[in-house]
Protein backbone atom coordinates (compact mmCIF):
# COMPACT_ATOMS: atom_id res chain seq x y z
CA UNK A 1 0.00 0.00 0.00
CA UNK A 2 1.23 3.42 -0.83
CA UNK A 3 -0.05 6.76 1.39
CA UNK A 4 -1.59 9.06 -0.73
CA UNK A 5 -2.49 11.76 1.45
CA UNK A 6 -2.49 12.41 5.62
CA UNK A 7 -6.22 13.79 5.93
CA UNK A 8 -5.83 14.38 10.00
CA UNK A 9 -3.17 14.88 12.43
CA UNK A 10 -3.61 14.65 16.12
CA UNK A 11 -5.43 18.28 16.55
CA UNK A 12 -7.44 17.68 13.86
CA UNK A 13 -8.69 14.77 15.40
CA UNK A 14 -9.41 16.73 18.52
CA UNK A 15 -11.34 19.53 17.02
CA UNK A 16 -13.40 17.44 14.60
CA UNK A 17 -14.07 15.17 17.83
CA UNK A 18 -15.25 18.65 20.17
CA UNK A 19 -17.21 19.89 17.50
CA UNK A 20 -19.19 17.22 16.86
CA UNK A 21 -19.42 17.02 21.19
CA UNK A 22 -20.85 20.58 20.80
CA UNK A 23 -23.13 19.33 17.90
CA UNK A 24 -24.96 16.47 19.81
CA UNK A 25 -25.36 18.97 22.70
CA UNK A 26 -27.04 21.36 20.47
CA UNK A 27 -29.01 19.44 18.38
CA UNK A 28 -30.02 17.35 21.43
CA UNK A 29 -30.73 20.84 23.41
CA UNK A 30 -28.77 19.28 26.24
CA UNK A 31 -27.70 15.92 27.47
CA UNK A 32 -30.71 14.90 29.12
CA UNK A 33 -31.19 10.83 27.95
CA UNK A 34 -28.22 10.82 25.62
CA UNK A 35 -26.17 7.35 25.74
CA UNK A 36 -23.09 7.17 23.69
CA UNK A 37 -22.55 3.41 22.36
CA UNK A 38 -19.10 2.92 20.30
CA UNK A 39 -18.37 0.36 17.63
CA UNK A 40 -16.01 -1.65 18.78
CA UNK A 41 -12.39 -1.34 18.25
CA UNK A 42 -12.27 2.41 17.65
CA UNK A 43 -15.62 3.87 17.81
CA UNK A 44 -15.47 3.41 21.32
CA UNK A 45 -12.45 5.37 22.57
CA UNK A 46 -13.56 7.94 20.40
CA UNK A 47 -17.24 7.92 22.08
CA UNK A 48 -15.40 7.78 25.74
CA UNK A 49 -13.33 11.30 24.23
CA UNK A 50 -16.68 12.84 22.90
CA UNK A 51 -18.42 11.92 26.62
CA UNK A 52 -15.28 13.54 28.02
CA UNK A 53 -15.99 16.62 25.60
CA UNK A 54 -19.38 16.50 26.76
CA UNK A 55 -18.30 16.30 30.62
CA UNK A 56 -16.24 19.12 30.32
CA UNK A 57 -18.85 21.31 28.68
CA UNK A 58 -21.91 20.62 30.12
CA UNK A 59 -20.43 19.35 33.71
CA UNK A 60 -22.52 16.16 33.66
CA UNK A 61 -21.10 12.63 32.86
CA UNK A 62 -22.99 10.96 29.74
CA UNK A 63 -22.79 6.89 29.75
CA UNK A 64 -21.07 4.90 27.49
CA UNK A 65 -21.09 1.82 26.26
CA UNK A 66 -19.81 -0.87 23.87
CA UNK A 67 -20.90 -3.06 20.93
CA UNK A 68 -18.66 -5.25 18.85
CA UNK A 69 -19.61 -7.02 16.13
CA UNK A 70 -17.16 -9.11 13.71
CA UNK A 71 -14.48 -7.25 11.91
CA UNK A 72 -16.12 -5.92 8.57
CA UNK A 73 -15.05 -2.90 6.92
CA UNK A 74 -14.91 -3.13 3.25
CA UNK A 75 -11.90 -0.50 3.14
CA UNK A 76 -9.60 -3.57 5.09
CA UNK A 77 -10.92 -6.65 4.40
CA UNK A 78 -14.20 -8.70 3.67
CA UNK A 79 -15.05 -11.57 6.22
CA UNK A 80 -18.40 -11.79 4.78
CA UNK A 81 -21.10 -10.09 3.31
CA UNK A 82 -23.20 -9.67 6.67
CA UNK A 83 -21.60 -8.30 9.85
CA UNK A 84 -22.35 -10.54 12.89
CA UNK A 85 -22.58 -9.09 16.64
CA UNK A 86 -19.88 -10.83 18.47
CA UNK A 87 -21.36 -9.61 21.89
CA UNK A 88 -24.63 -7.56 21.87
CA UNK A 89 -24.84 -6.51 25.60
CA UNK A 90 -24.02 -2.73 25.20
CA UNK A 91 -23.18 -2.72 29.05
CA UNK A 92 -26.01 0.63 29.15
CA UNK A 93 -29.69 1.20 29.61
CA UNK A 94 -31.14 2.16 26.15
CA UNK A 95 -34.48 1.95 26.66
CA UNK A 96 -36.22 5.46 25.99
CA UNK A 97 -32.54 7.20 25.60
CA UNK A 98 -31.54 8.85 22.88
CA UNK A 99 -28.50 6.32 21.42
CA UNK A 100 -25.56 7.84 19.71
CA UNK A 101 -23.89 5.07 18.28
CA UNK A 102 -20.01 6.34 16.95
CA UNK A 103 -17.85 4.83 14.84
CA UNK A 104 -14.25 5.47 12.83
CA UNK A 105 -15.27 5.55 9.46
CA UNK A 106 -18.67 4.69 7.53
CA UNK A 107 -18.68 3.37 4.47
CA UNK A 108 -21.21 0.86 3.03
CA UNK A 109 -23.28 1.41 5.95
CA UNK A 110 -23.42 -2.47 6.94
CA UNK A 111 -21.47 -2.12 10.09
CA UNK A 112 -24.21 0.65 11.45
CA UNK A 113 -26.85 -1.76 10.38
CA UNK A 114 -25.09 -4.63 12.59
CA UNK A 115 -24.47 -2.20 15.32
CA UNK A 116 -28.48 -0.80 15.13
CA UNK A 117 -29.61 -4.58 15.34
CA UNK A 118 -27.55 -4.98 18.61
CA UNK A 119 -28.98 -1.56 20.14
CA UNK A 120 -32.34 -2.83 19.62
CA UNK A 121 -31.56 -6.44 21.14
CA UNK A 122 -30.61 -4.48 23.91
CA UNK A 123 -33.83 -2.27 24.57
CA UNK A 124 -36.00 0.22 22.71
CA UNK A 125 -34.46 3.85 22.32
CA UNK A 126 -36.05 6.82 21.68
CA UNK A 127 -34.62 7.41 18.65
CA UNK A 128 -30.88 6.57 17.26
CA UNK A 129 -28.17 8.76 16.39
CA UNK A 130 -25.00 8.38 14.77
CA UNK A 131 -21.55 9.98 14.99
CA UNK A 132 -18.45 9.15 12.62
CA UNK A 133 -14.77 10.52 12.45
CA UNK A 134 -14.82 9.85 8.78
CA UNK A 135 -17.89 9.21 5.98
CA UNK A 136 -15.73 8.56 3.42
CA UNK A 137 -19.12 7.59 0.77
CA UNK A 138 -20.36 4.88 -1.17
CA UNK A 139 -23.29 3.53 1.08
CA UNK A 140 -25.00 0.35 0.01
CA UNK A 141 -27.94 0.81 2.44
CA UNK A 142 -30.05 4.22 2.96
CA UNK A 143 -27.74 5.75 6.16
CA UNK A 144 -26.38 8.49 6.54
CA UNK A 145 -24.47 10.14 9.85
CA UNK A 146 -25.89 12.74 12.00
CA UNK A 147 -22.78 13.97 13.10
CA UNK A 148 -19.35 14.00 10.88
CA UNK A 149 -15.43 14.97 11.79
CA UNK A 150 -14.53 15.08 8.07
CA UNK A 151 -15.84 14.32 4.71
CA UNK A 152 -13.62 12.23 2.35
CA UNK A 153 -14.49 11.70 -1.09
CA UNK A 154 -12.40 8.24 -1.79
CA UNK A 155 -12.57 5.71 -4.63
CA UNK A 156 -13.52 2.15 -4.00
CA UNK A 157 -10.07 1.41 -4.23
CA UNK A 158 -8.54 3.35 -1.41
CA UNK A 159 -8.25 2.09 2.17
CA UNK A 160 -9.43 4.85 4.75
CA UNK A 161 -6.98 4.49 7.82
CA UNK A 162 -8.07 5.52 10.82
CA UNK A 163 -5.17 5.54 14.44
CA UNK A 164 -6.25 6.19 17.70
CA UNK A 165 -4.23 7.30 20.16
CA UNK A 166 -5.83 4.31 22.88
CA UNK A 167 -4.85 1.58 20.43
CA UNK A 168 -2.53 2.48 17.97
CA UNK A 169 -0.30 5.28 20.10
CA UNK A 170 -1.20 8.12 17.89
CA UNK A 171 -4.26 10.26 16.62
CA UNK A 172 -4.48 10.06 12.22
CA UNK A 173 -6.31 9.65 9.23
CA UNK A 174 -4.57 8.76 6.01
CA UNK A 175 -5.74 7.26 2.13
CA UNK A 176 -3.71 4.99 0.79
CA UNK A 177 -3.58 3.04 -2.49
CA UNK A 178 -3.40 -0.07 -3.35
Amino acid sequence: MKLKASILDDKSVKRALVRISHEIIEKNKGIEDIVLVGVKRRGFPLAERIAQNIEFIEGIKVPVGSVDITLYRDDLTAISDKPEIKDDDIQVDVKDKKVILVDDVIYTGRTVRAAIDAVFHNGRPKMIQLAVLVDRGHRELPIRADYVGKNIPTSKSEIVSVQVAEIDKEDSVNIYEL
